[in-house]
């Protein structure tokens, strides 16, 4: 999901609750604050020798004690275009870095409204080869 269709969905759903649902089915606690919106740049060596690079809206959330918090879409939608001028562009893909045991960055999937807010569907990053032909890793061995 973009910066720009998280926006929208913000947008056309002004007040409502936000959930954040976890890879594995759990929810992140509803008194989640967000910390910081950032754009996140790397630039990188792949294994095979070829530079790349990719760049991220990053929204990163932590819970604290204060459990009477709540954070909405208005909310969310005014600190997302806070960081308008830091992020220089809607077409980022978006990814909400939240700590448990460690700290772990999920891409934000999908979002649907539902009668309880908006639920944010939080998917799972995976590790890749980027250049199989040239390290000998043979398709389909993992």
């Amino acid at each position: 999901m973009t910066v720009e269709t998280l926006t929208r969905a913000l947008a056309a759903n002004p007040g409502q609750p936000l959930h954040l649902m976890l890879p594995d089915e759990s929810f992140v606690p509803a008194h989640f604050y967000v910390t910081e919106v950032g754009r996140v740049h790397k630039d990188f060596v792949d294994c095979g020798g070829t530079v790349r690079s990719t760049t991220t809206c990053v929204i990163q959330v932590w819970v604290a004690d204060d459990t009477a918090h709540r954070l909405d879409a208005t909310k969310l939608a005014h600190i997302v275009g806070l960081a308008t001028p830091v992020l220089k562009g809607t077409d980022l893909p978006v990814e909400v870095e939240y700590q448990t045991t460690t700290a772990s960055r999920f891409p934000l999937a999908a979002v649907e409204a539902t009668p309880g807010g908006l639920l944010f569907h939080l998917g799972t990053a995976r590790t890749d080869c980027l250049a199989p032909d040239r390290c000998g890793v043979v398709a389909g061995c993992c």
